[in-house]
């Protein structure tokens, strides 16, 4: 599963790809607003870009079609990288269609059901983002949509990448992983999350003690 840092912070990202952990990045208005200050969106995309070797979905903030099909169009000569993320609703769906007609890949964002995700194949889109944390917070199971989309997809041998996010922590991702979400979005916090484990911190100073009492260096 290819696994998105869902962040805007140029640190964050470097961070995560010197380490080959992340495949690309997702981003929003919101992640935008908290890091980007006084820098131009344009540049800030840029950068993201040239750090990670991926995917880099940028969010347009129309409302109307043919606004998000105008700055989906300026977003994406930004970088070959760029993938235009677009919200679920029928003038989403309609930029969506022209976006990815024109050879541009879009994310079809805010996903909360199965009929949601089969509308938005249909309308080309490249990902779908079913959001599981939000579903749970009104009581939902987000990982039933996860399942209910990938048997869609696999159904009909749709190849809309399912992108799961809104994930709060590691259980999400070991279940996304489990269910086989094409790739996971999650915030910094969250991936570095999935590495700790307490077995191996107790082991690796087991191994520290045992080398130390032998009084020698490698």
């Amino acid at each position: 599963m290819k696994i998105f840092l869902d962040t805007a912070d140029i640190d964050e990202i470097r961070r995560a790809a010197e380490a080959g952990l992340i495949d690309g990045v997702t981003t929003n208005p919101s992640l935008m607003a908290k890091v980007g200050g006084d820098r131009d969106p344009t540049e800030l995309f840029l950068d993201i870009c040239e750090t990670v070797d991926g995917p880099v979905s940028a969010e347009v903030i129309a409302i109307d079609a043919e606004g998000m099909i105008e700055q989906g169009g300026r977003l994406a000569k930004i970088h070959d990288n760029i993938v235009i993320k677009v919200p679920l609703t029928e003038a989403g769906l309609r930029a969506c269609r022209s976006l990815s007609n024109d050879g541009i890949r879009v994310n079809v964002t805010l996903c909360f059901s199965p009929t949601q995700a089969h509308l938005a194949a249909k309308a080309g889109a490249a990902y779908i983002s079913p959001f599981i944390g939000r579903i749970e917070d009104i009581s939902g199971d987000g990982m039933e949509l996860i399942s209910q989309i990938r048997m869609i997809y696999d159904n009909y041998d749709i190849e809309t990448e399912i992108l799961a996010a809104s994930i709060r922590h590691p259980q999400h991702m070991v279940q996304a992983l489990l269910i086989g979400a094409d790739c996971g979005t999650l915030p910094p916090k969250v991936l570095y999350q999935l590495l700790k484990h307490p077995l191996t911190d107790r082991g690796l100073d087991g191994f520290l003690a045992d080398w130390k009492s032998l009084g020698r260096d490698l």
